[in-house]
């Protein structure tokens, strides 16, 4: 049963986050698109917005894909938690909570693919299937240590594109 309980997360979570990065690549779902994307990311602080649309909309797409099938799940793992953790850091000034636009919701996501890529994917996976090829015990503790500084990185570039643009607008009112 356990094993039925990890694909049925796996999916789940995998699917949610494919059509979230097809949204963000493609427009589907209701999405606006990579140009859209790239606009809204660019307001929210990113630079370049369209290089940063292009690699959460991938994480995602291809995270999600990955954790679907439960192929390359350390990877596949990675890539969504770390794209949640930005995507937290962008909703954490309005607190807690999802009804109010907060954290809520990508860092559940964000929990949810480290806790598979700390206990695996199951043995109803593809990964179980070709022998953990792509799912060693290393490549768990790889890609959970590459989380966080991978976040931290990407908030560190929009802070310090955000501080230069600041200064450069203070410099041509002065």
């Amino acid at each position: 049963m356990g094993d039925v309980a990890v694909c049925a997360l796996r999916v789940g979570l995998g699917a949610t986050l494919f059509a979230h990065g097809a949204q963000k690549l493609f427009g589907w779902f209701g999405g606006g698109g990579l140009k859209g994307t790239a606009e809204g990311f660019h307001a929210m602080g990113y630079r370049p917005g369209g290089a940063t649309a292009l690699v959460a909309g991938a994480s995602e797409a291809v995270g999600g894909a990955a954790l679907v099938l439960g192929a390359g799940t350390p990877a596949g793992g990675a890539a969504v938690a770390g794209t949640m953790g930005v995507a937290a850091e962008m909703h954490a000034p309005n607190g807690f909570f999802n009804t109010e636009g907060g954290v809520e919701y990508p860092g559940l996501l964000g929990l949810a693919a480290v806790s598979l890529i700390a206990g695996g994917p199951g043995r109803l996976s593809v990964d179980h299937a070709t022998g953990h090829v792509f799912d060693r015990p290393w490549m768990r503790a790889a890609a959970i240590a590459s989380v966080a500084p991978a976040v931290a990185v990407v908030v560190a570039r929009k802070r310090k594109a955000l501080a230069a643009e600041d200064g450069s607008a203070a410099e041509d009112e002065g």
